[in-house]
């Protein structure tokens, strides 16, 4: 059996880890990428303007953490500037807190290459 290729991801276009994890590892065509908060890449700080800007900055696919469900409606018009068919499964979950005191961080699974619908 031939073994996977995997590959650790490092970009200065998405913010620097702050804690110790990958910023995303793909395994044969298969993207993980770690959960996201709304920070500017260059500065690393939160962007400013509250969950509407920080769902702009990190949309890319799709677990959804929210510090407040009420944002659920604000991430989802967000989200659909970004989606616009063929939406990606996903799930949306409140929680206590979030690193640096985000309003909502954004994991995501994908795949490279061509698929094919069935």
């Amino acid at each position: 059996m031939s073994s996977l290729i995997r590959k650790v991801i490092s970009t200065t276009k998405a913010p620097k880890a702050i804690g110790p994890y990958s910023q995303a590892v793909l395994v044969d065509r298969t993207l993980y990428i770690s959960g996201q908060l709304g920070m500017d890449p260059s500065s690393g700080q939160l962007v400013p303007g509250g969950v509407k800007e920080e769902a702009k900055q990190v949309v890319v696919k799709t677990t959804v953490l929210l510090a407040d469900i009420n944002d659920f409606n604000t991430v989802n018009d967000i989200y659909k500037e970004y989606f616009k068919s063929h939406f990606p499964a996903r799930a949306a979950y409140q929680v206590a807190a979030l690193p640096r005191g985000g309003r909502v961080e954004i994991e995501a699974v994908a795949v490279q290459g061509p698929l094919t619908s069935a």
